[in-house]
């Protein structure tokens, strides 16, 4: 197949670009060319920004686009309307952060979706992100209409993953000792492999489906304390849990999810880390072990510059600092 990925050399796209290769496909890129140019110096790269400058695309066709980089719609409905008559597949990457609310478990494809007050807002911000990307799905249905695939990641993880919430914990537990997890130790995680997601969306594009599917995992529930557990197996030190009350970290000003990766406390949050997937799994989404998914992120991570400071999870002496004040507050 003939295929035509914007973006296609950060995380995402450039796994799914690797798989397409690996598959014998035919693959242009269409970027602006600043994320990582010299990947994949064997395929054609059409230079261009999404924002105005989609004329290099004109007059040219592909079996299927796929867009792994729309965030606005207006630059979304832009790529959307010039490719509608060159494409018999338009593929959008959209994420589960669209649903208007996760108070409850099981979301389904069918929930509803976040809105804006003024759909014409561009910034994207944590409030944004999620109905902004709902209003890009609206967009290719509307201009691809019949042809569109969307797909719903939750959080993607593994090699190349550029904002280290999973390779946090990969890392912190690699490197042994106490290490502080958010309790309970049975709440309920979910992420996807980039690997698996990138699998599963050539295999979508080579059946010629389209429709829109939730795309996390694993398949089967994961707890929080199994996740780590795993992590921790692969330590070449001893490495303890020490779990700690969520109202303590709190109260101490912790900032879930960024300072430690994958808890989401409070109600609201009940159903972000449970999705369901069925509708994906049945149309063959499978994923890697998880000791491999987490093994191949800590290769990545040791090959990386240790210099360079990690985007997610607690620095050292405020962990320290923590687990003190969680020691003396259990006397």
């Amino acid at each position: 197949m003939d295929i035509l990925v914007l973006g296609g050399t950060k995380f995402v796209g450039r796994h799914i670009v690797r798989t397409a290769l690996d598959r014998k496909h035919q693959v242009t890129l269409f970027n602006r060319g600043l994320t990582n140019p010299d990947l994949f110096p064997e395929i054609e790269k059409i230079a261009g920004d999404r924002d105005g400058d989609l004329a290099p695309l004109r007059g040219r066709t592909w079996d299927a686009v796929i867009d792994t980089c729309g965030y606005v719609p207006r630059i979304v409905r832009d790529s959307a309307r010039v490719l509608s008559n060159q494409t018999d597949l338009y593929v959008f990457i959209s994420t589960i952060s669209v649903f208007a609310s996760f108070e409850k478990e099981g979301l389904s494809e069918d929930d509803p979706l976040g809105s804006l007050d003024d759909e014409t807002v561009e910034e994207i911000t944590g409030d944004t992100y999620g109905p902004l990307k709902a209003l890009c799905e609206a967009v290719i249905q509307d201009e691809i209409t019949g042809r569109a695939l969307i797909i719903r990641p939750g959080l993607i993880v593994g090699p190349h993953d550029p904002t280290d919430r999973f390779t946090y914990w990969v890392r912190r537990c690699a490197q042994g000792g106490d290490i502080l997890a958010p309790a309970p130790p049975d709440q309920n995680v979910q992420f996807i492999d980039a690997r698996d997601l990138a699998s599963w969306t050539l295999d979508r594009i080579e059946a010629g489906h389209t429709g829109t599917f939730n795309a996390t995992g694993p398949e089967n529930p994961l707890t929080l304390s199994k996740f780590l557990q795993t992590c921790c197996g692969l330590s070449e030190d001893d490495a303890r849990l020490v779990w700690v009350d969520g109202a303590t970290l709190l109260d101490a000003g912790l900032d879930p999810w960024s300072q430690l990766p994958m808890w989401l406390p409070g109600p609201e949050n009940a159903g972000l880390m449970a999705v369901d997937c069925t509708r994906a799994i049945r149309a063959g989404l499978r994923f890697h072990p998880l000791v491999t998914t987490i093994r191949d992120t800590l290769k990545w991570d040791r090959d990386r510059d240790p210099s360079v400071p990690m985007k997610a999870g607690l620095e050292p002496s405020r962990e320290v600092e923590l687990l003190e004040l969680h020691r003396k507050q259990a006397q």
